[in-house]
């Protein structure tokens, strides 16, 4: 029987491809719905029977909800992405995603959306932190709307209302940190129609590319563990499901956790995911099924099977297959060399990128957190702009940092934001909130696209007025609740998160590096930067007035800290002479021209007391070589870039990392673990150093004062260590080449230059040639570095 068609409106078309342009935006003729009554947790289907009694010449299918989604036409799966709508500041704004669906149209259609909680809904945070589940809607909802032409000109339009009916889903519960569980046997519950609801968001498309399947790896091992648990190694720390083919007797169950690591006895050890439980479930019905999860993901290397169909284990290595997820991103870095460590540091720095790309840049995978910190998103964003290009994704996530900093000017420490703020009151930190001024800097040095600054500009100059009205002295950033130095290794305390250079210097030191930028990106703009010229000016005195008094460090500087009820002060060792101070004051340019010999040299000596190695955390290790490399002491970043031992990037390879850790030792020489708290094996911040793999080793780099790679410098700086290098960046440009080896007792390099670029070769014995579009090729005795 033919349907009767609602909601039917006048289509016009337009551009080349005749795409469809709604008569309004979308959301304004579809209404949010959602279930009258959905079990804690569980995922719900919302679905409507429409019927095309005419050839369906063009279709457009928009989609979005609260939670997370997907939607199905006849039961099948429209498109490849995952987690959509995606993660953003859902307060302000969700995104919606819209299909071609004109093929599928025919005869009577099942519309279906499927919605579990997903970030808006679920719990977020560990539970110290958290408001609870709910976070921005107490219930999920979705909002769809199909718009059409048939062959013969005449126009339709479907949208939401409360035509829509609701059911149940097999997937009974789903959430973020705690995994799914699908039950195949489950009975089909009809929740009658659904319901109207509300929300203030505005819907915008999306943003960026999305989250896609990725690399799909195979079982390394399969074996059992000393207590005798059934694990399957796939050999690599990542982001992602675990995909299984299997055809078990109805009721039978299929139920795994995850893991990162194995405990020093070889047994399968989860501590470190907090409270997340990271566990999946499946209830089988009999029927051959390919299962994976739809509406979470894991972090991993290792699972364990904790129930399975009899012999299923055993063929495992068949029938098991870890999938990867991470936001759609293109490759255009590349680097290898003769030394198999670094090569293997390398690899996990890039695991590390894709691992915590998933929407956000996540700070990690695994545990009861993976949100959006924004000194983690600094420190690496260099680093991850030469190896994939993040111009979309960063884009998108700006968009967020922008959308929620405060009337104050304030950049908080999580974006999106989910951290309670009563509990966090004061929580906005020097080198996480400066990520408006730096990630806009790097990405238009990387990508020269001057839409990065004027997007951002007004974002950047009310947090560096914030910070100029957050204390009594406008030239200086004293007090604050800061995370300092994170998870630095110099404050003599085992437990330690807060290393022990003053807090109060570090966030000085930023508020001078975020004004320079601020000033950068207004003069790149056509600004008057006059006033923050001065604002510089006096930062830089005042810092050396207070920070080094007559050219000397204190020891311990006076306690400004804003403690937070009950809590004790973070900042308790507050020293001026450490590896971090030095490092920031020589890296932006805090001190005087003539005092940065006699300063890298005590960050020289510094090194040297602590056995050649550093001591730094997350705000001083990523400009520590760069610091070094910079003021002429580039053997000693290569000694420090090769240690071995604890603290050193090399330290994690020898003990079997395939991603960067949080902590320089999260796996002690014995085999325990630092800590159960603050312990991730998948966390991209160290991994910064890549910037300094592609600028010094490999030697590519935009010249100073140029931006996206329109004139560069080839300056490679060669150690023996490293054997040979072959290093390319596809850059907006073209493709840059830096390549040398060691032949003797000399070195050859190789470099190709791309069309419209102009490079500034320089090579470690002086020699300089300034070339075009071309590939050059050199041979030079060694010279010591």
């Amino acid at each position: 029987m033919k349907r009767s068609i609602e909601n039917v409106k006048e289509l016009s078309l337009s551009g080349e491809r005749r795409t469809f342009a709604r008569s309004r935006a979308f959301g304004e003729n579809a209404s949010w719905i959602t279930c009258p009554k959905t079990p804690k947790g569980a995922a719900v289907v919302f679905y409507k029977k429409i019927f095309f009694a005419n050839k369906v010449n063009k279709a457009l299918l928009s989609v979005s909800s609260v939670g997370v989604y997907e939607v199905y036409l006849n039961g099948e799966k429209i498109d490849d992405h995952f987690m959509k709508p995606g993660y953003t500041s859902y307060k302000n704004r969700l995104q919606y995603q819209t299909f071609s669906v004109a093929e599928k149209l025919c005869g009577e259609v099942e519309i279906s959306v499927e919605v579990a909680p997903g970030w808006a809904v679920g719990r977020a945070m560990y539970p110290t932190c958290v408001w609870g589940d709910n976070l921005f809607s107490d219930h999920t909802a979705a909002i769809a709307e199909i718009v059409g032409e048939y062959e013969d000109g005449t126009t339709f339009a479907f949208s939401t209302d409360e035509s829509w009916n609701a059911r149940s889903s097999e997937t009974l519960f789903s959430d973020l940190y705690d995994g799914e569980t699908v039950d195949f046997t489950a009975p089909a519950v009809e929740y009658g129609s659904a319901v109207k609801t509300r929300f203030n968001s505005a819907l915008v498309k999306q943003k960026s590319d999305g989250v896609v399947e990725n690399e799909r790896l195979k079982p390394a091992s399969v074996f059992l563990t000393p207590k005798g648990e059934k694990v399957i190694d796939f050999g690599q720390n990542m982001t992602g499901v675990v995909e299984f083919v299997v055809e078990g007797k109805r009721g039978d169950r299929i139920s795994f956790s995850c893991a990162e690591v194995l405990d020093k006895d070889g047994n399968f050890y989860t501590a470190n995911y907090r409270t997340a439980k990271s566990k999946v479930t499946y209830v089988l019905d009999g029927q051959k099924r390919i299962l994976k999860s739809k509406f979470t993901f894991q972090g991993f290397r290792y699972i364990c099977l904790d129930e399975c169909p009899e012999g299923f284990f055993e063929e495992a290595e068949n029938n098991v297959r870890a999938i990867v997820l991470h936001t759609k991103l293109k490759r255009t870095g590349r680097f290898v060399c003769g030394n198999p460590k670094v090569n293997q540091l390398y690899h996990n720095i890039i695991w590390g990128q894709k691992s915590n790309y998933l929407d956000i840049p996540t700070d990690c995978p695994q545990r009861d957190e993976r949100l959006g910190w924004t000194g983690d998103a600094q420190v690496f964003c260099r680093a991850a702009a030469y190896n994939y290009d993040v111009r979309k994704f960063f884009r998108k996530w700006l968009e967020d940092v922008r959308l929620e900093q405060t009337e104050k000017g304030e950049v908080l420490s999580v974006v999106p934001h989910l951290i309670n703020r009563e509990f966090y009151s004061v929580r906005t930190s020097a080198g996480w909130g400066d990520c408006i001024t730096i990630i806009p800097s790097e990405l238009y040095e990387v990508y020269g696209d001057k839409r990065f600054l004027s997007d951002n500009f007004e974002a950047m100059r009310r947090w560096v007025e914030y910070i100029r009205g957050a204390g009594d002295n406008e030239y200086l950033w004293l007090g604050g609740y800061h995370y300092g130095d994170w998870l630095a290794m110099d404050e003599g305390m085992e437990d330690s998160y807060v290393g022990a250079t003053s807090n109060d210097l570090i966030a000085t030191a930023f508020y001078a590096h975020s004004v320079e930028l601020l000033i950068n990106a207004g003069k790149t703009l056509g600004k008057d930067m006059s006033e923050y010229e001065r604002l510089l000016k006096n930062i830089k005195k005042e810092f050396r007035a207070y920070f080094m008094p007559n050219g000397e460090f204190l020891d311990d500087y006076p306690l400004t800290e804003r403690v937070q009820k009950g809590k004790k002060p973070s900042d308790t060792v507050r020293n001026g002479l450490t590896q971090t101070a030095l490092t920031l004051i020589l890296k932006f340019g805090l001190c005087e021209e003539e005092d940065k010999a006699e300063l890298v040299k005590k960050l020289d000596e510094l090194i040297e007391k602590n056995g050649g190695r550093m001591s730094t955390g997350f705000l001083g290790t990523p400009y520590l070589l760069q610091a070094l490399t910079e003021n002429g002491y580039v053997k000693r970043a290569y000694d420090v870039f090769f240690r071995e031992d604890n603290p050193s990037w090399l330290y994690s390879v020898d003990h079997g990392a395939t991603t960067i850790w949080e902590h320089w030792n999260s796996i002690k020489e014995d085999g325990s673990f630092w800590s159960t708290d603050m312990n991730s094996f998948n966390h991209y911040a160290y991994g910064a150093v890549g910037a300094w793999i592609y600028e010094t080793v490999a030697g590519i780099k935009t010249a100073k004062g140029s931006a996206g790679f329109e004139k560069i410098t080839l300056a490679p700086v060669p150690d023996r260590r490293l054997g040979f290098v072959k290093c390319s960046v596809k850059t907006v440009r073209g493709r840059i080449v830096s390549e040398w080896s060691y032949e003797g007792e000399g070195v050859r390099f190789s470099f190709t230059v791309p069309k419209g670029v102009e490079a500034d070769i320089c090579l470690p014995d002086g020699f300089k040639q300034r070339v075009k579009e071309g590939k050059f090729e050199y041979f030079i005795k060694q010279v010591k570095i």
